[in-house]
């Protein structure tokens, strides 16, 4: 006997129900960003020990509100020499490209946009597109400064995803599947099978050896990647004033900033998802089977945004406190340290897999 589909399975309903997720995700990142750039901040004041923004708000909580509304109501001014339309859509390339990457990252069980079978490749995808927009501002800026900053962007993007593109290999190899959903759950149980250690339990403890500086070269690869202190090449002030975004002003140079920590963010979650169980919290949570799924869902996703705010943690430390390397040491550790690591890496992982104990 067949069932009636009810008003949420049809595509009226279908797509509501996408529209909202995407809504909520959406916001959640949003929130996240204003609270993630004044602890950035913070953190960097703390370093200097300086006290950071304590104004606006308790603390300076409603700091990345006020400077929100500072950028909205401030005048767009488009140089007379530039590529108007060129120049206005640079920066919404890059802030829809960067939440458009969210929409495969699994936040806990079962909250998801989009489950791809090939999550992997369509981050790849996307990341490689978001360096379009960098370029597109530089190139329309109709200037020579923002657009040595563009190419130096595009270089400096291009060399370390190869980097990161064969250390995700590894833990594709590792678990057998682009689905992210799938690597997190691989990864359910005790913290040593996490993919940073090996995956698959204490028989593969061993991989470990790779699988520890694999994630590492993904972390300071993810900082090259989002153009992060040490490797803010692109936005030299001492040399290029502000890089590939300093003719832009008001919203166009706010969609530039929110896409760039956006991808700050998403870097701090794949690495999360990728080597560190995503939303497992690394001991077995029997406890929780006789809990309604929408709490275990909210359990699982305090512990997959909690791990997020501890690489967000580190990305900021970096930045306070490494020094910004000559654009020649930062090929040079892309190109002659990260990719032949990363490359052998791939063969003693694809080996490992073939002739190992899990084979």
């Amino acid at each position: 006997m067949e069932t009636t589909p009810t008003f949420w399975e049809g595509p009226v309903g279908w797509t509501l129900l996408t529209a909202g997720q995407i809504g909520l995700v959406m916001i959640w990142i949003l929130l996240s960003l204003a609270f993630l750039l004044l602890a950035d901040r913070k953190i960097w004041a703390g370093v200097q020990m300086r006290k950071g923004p304590n104004v606006v708000g308790a603390f300076g909580l409603l700091q990345s509100f006020a400077d929100f509304l500072k950028f909205v109501l401030k005048e767009i001014v488009v140089p007379s020499g530039a590529d108007k339309v060129v120049f206005l859509l640079a920066p919404l390339i890059s802030f829809v490209l960067a939440f458009g990457a969210w929409a495969v990252i699994p936040l806990a069980p079962g909250w998801v946009v989009s489950d791809l079978n090939v999550g992997v490749l369509y981050l790849f995808a996307i990341s490689s597109l978001g360096v379009y927009g960098i370029i597109m501002g530089g190139w329309a800026s109709n200037s020579k400064y923002p657009f040595l900053g563009s190419l130096r962007s595009a270089a400096q993007m291009v060399s370390y995803e190869v980097s990161i593109g064969f250390v995700i290999i590894t833990v594709i190899l590792l678990a057998g599947t682009m689905n992210l959903r799938i690597i997190v759950e691989l990864q359910q149980g005790w913290f040593w099978n996490w993919n940073v250690l090996g995956g698959g339990g204490l028989a593969n403890l061993p991989i470990a050896l790779v699988m520890i500086p694999m994630s590492v070269i993904f972390l300071i690869s993810a900082l090259a990647e989002t153009n992060r202190p040490p490797f803010d090449l692109p936005e030299a002030e001492s040399e290029l004033v502000a890089g590939y975004q300093v003719e832009y002003s008001s919203t166009p140079y706010l969609l530039f900033m929110i896409g760039e920590y956006a991808n700050i963010v998403l870097m701090c979650a794949m690495i999360t998802v990728l080597f560190f169980g995503g939303w497992n919290p690394g001991f077995p949570t029997g406890f929780m089977d006789s809990w309604p799924d929408f709490f275990r869902s909210l359990f699982g996703f305090l512990v997959f945004f909690g791990k997020v705010i501890f690489f967000f943690f580190l990305f900021a430390m970096a930045k306070a406190i490494v020094p910004r390397y000559r654009y020649d040491q930062l090929m040079r550790l892309g190109w002659k340290v990260f990719l032949p690591t990363s490359l052998v890496a791939v063969a003693l992982v694809a080996a490992w897999r073939v002739f190992g104990p899990a084979a």
